[in-house]
């Protein structure tokens, strides 16, 4: 067998912030159902149909801890089950709205209506007890490699050391509860990384973890080891990532895909193709699956064709074949892009028969996708590749209340009296500090995207944690019990936290 032009490494990163009991709509529960409905349902269908027909290796899958105690939540998985029920009814109405109508109206329905009956099967078939009794076949059969982050996905470089470390080990402790074991790779919370960084990765297990391409000044054939230590970064290739998905285009802004923004506000159904970017949306023609279904075809040709290129131009530079590593939003696929996941498997299945070597971080790192050492700058994924969205005068305030909780947080463990065992005020109070600390609320801020919401949750639990802070310090040792054991009703992810785990040494 002739050797590969070279390796394809997709990795998808997915997250959304801790949602349940935190509004509807239209930013809260709404967003999870969305995703869940639209790009986790058919995501993993397509890999369990991969996986069946023999496939291996075929992406690396970020899930982060917040989201898969989302998805394995009982009272998310009833929101979500009253949710697809929901969609089925709007098809139902928009179809009976429509009578008489464009005909391609009625086809939307029509499809709508057959696509949430397909998901409530889906759904009421393999994930009525959560995600992770669906994921864990996928890992443990080498169908995808899964990396992890820390717990509740906070921009890591701004936190105390201390914390960083404890929200690392217990976002890895969290998954391998839920998956059997630890993964050695993760999505570093947006890309962010500091100089020093990689040495509590070490310590913490993980072995790979991913930067954006100008962290390495765009060379990202292959993976390297950061600074003295033995752990790999891998730097997403821009060149063919943005191919799909940059923040000026993409394929999704085709004039033939459905237009995410269009409501039909009776049904909530979304009924319009993108048709021109300056179309207003009462101007937009509506959907045809059939015009849809040809881009489809022409962007996955051509993101093969970028990928053959890339690789071949790599092959020339190095002299040996060299790795593209392609990594988005998993959300971007189906729920942002009605069509990207019949795209992602148009792809997955093009590669492999022009040559290309699919496979995961791990499967690079076993091929020999591997080059030398390397010293990272401060970076991220974000506006200007650095702290800025996350770090900036628009989120200044935040980042202060930020500091000042980390450090109230740290003093309160230290100086509370050690107990026999776990203390629920104090793991409580630690759970909603990390439920501040979420780097979504200064993403959200930044790009204006619902900012009171995201200025409002960040509130939220700072001052739910001061509350709890204040009934520890003051003695009122029944009050701050009562007061946990409420919170907790609504934030209760991540049973395993133990806050003494903060203490000074440990």
């Amino acid at each position: 067998m002739s050797e590969p032009v070279g390796g394809f490494a997709l990795v998808l990163h997915s997250h959304l912030p801790w949602l349940p009991h935190h509004g509807t709509w239209p930013v809260g529960e709404e967003w999870l159902y969305q995703a869940w409905a639209h790009s986790y349902l058919p995501i993993v269908d397509l890999l369990r149909r991969m996986g069946e027909e023999g496939h291996r290796d075929v992406l690396t899958l970020g899930v982060t801890p917040v989201l898969a105690a989302q998805l394995d939540n009982p009272y998310a998985l009833h929101g979500m089950h009253d949710w697809l029920g929901n969609w089925n009814l709007r098809a139902q109405y928009a179809a009976v709205r429509w009578h008489g109508a464009d005909p391609r109206l009625r086809d939307v329905a029509a499809a709508e209506y057959r696509a949430s009956a397909a998901a409530l099967t889906e759904f009421e078939t393999r994930w009525r007890h959560g995600f992770s009794p669906v994921l864990r076949p996928l890992v443990d059969n080498g169908v995808v490699e899964l990396i992890g982050g820390p717990a509740t996905h906070p921009f890591q470089p701004l936190l105390d050391p201390r914390l960083r470390a404890f929200a690392l080990r217990l976002g890895l402790e969290d998954t391998a509860v839920r998956i059997g074991h630890a993964p050695e790779g993760i999505w570093a919370p947006e890309c962010g990384y500091a100089p020093g960084m990689e040495d509590g990765y070490a310590k913490a297990g993980v072995r790979r973890f991913l930067v954006d391409g100008p962290a390495l000044h765009g060379d990202t054939a292959f993976a390297r080891t950061v600074g003295d230590s033995d752990v790999l970064c891998f730097g997403r290739d821009l060149e063919v990532t943005y191919r799909v998905w940059s923040p000026k285009a993409g394929y999704p802004g085709d004039s033939s895909y459905r237009d995410f923004h269009t409501y039909d506000h009776p049904s909530g159904l979304k009924p319009s193709r993108v048709t021109g970017r300056q179309v207003s949306p009462e101007d937009k023609k509506p959907y045809e699956p059939a015009l849809a279904a040809d881009a489809v075809r022409r962007h996955a040709e051509d993101f093969v064709d970028t990928v053959v290129r890339r690789l071949r131009g790599l092959r020339e530079q190095h002299g040996r074949p060299g790795l593209v590593v392609s990594a988005y939003d998993t959300e971007l696929y189906g729920h942002w892009w009605h069509e990207g996941p019949a795209w992602l498997e148009a792809v997955l299945r093009a590669l492999p028969e022009v040559g290309v070597n699919v496979t995961t971080l791990r499967g690079a790192v076993e091929a020999g996708y591997v080059g030398g050492k390397v010293e990272l700058p401060a970076s991220s994924w974000g506006s200007g590749k650095d702290w800025r969205v996350w770090d900036g005068t628009q989120v200044a305030d935040l980042v202060d209340a930020g500091a000042e909780l980390q450090r109230d947080l740290l003093d309160l463990v230290d100086r509370t009296p050690v107990s026999v065992g776990r203390d629920a005020v104090l793991d409580q109070a630690a759970r909603e500090a990390l439920l501040a600390l979420s780097s979504d609320w200064a993403f959200m801020v930044t790009k204006d995207s619902a900012a009171d919401y995201a200025r409002r949750r960040a509130k939220t639990h700072s001052e739910r944690y001061a509350e709890l802070a204040s009934l520890v310090r003051a003695g009122s040792r029944d009050r701050a019990t009562s007061r946990a054991t409420a919170l907790r009703r609504a934030d209760g992810l991540f049973g395993g936290l133990d806050a003494r785990d903060l203490r000074t040494g440990e």
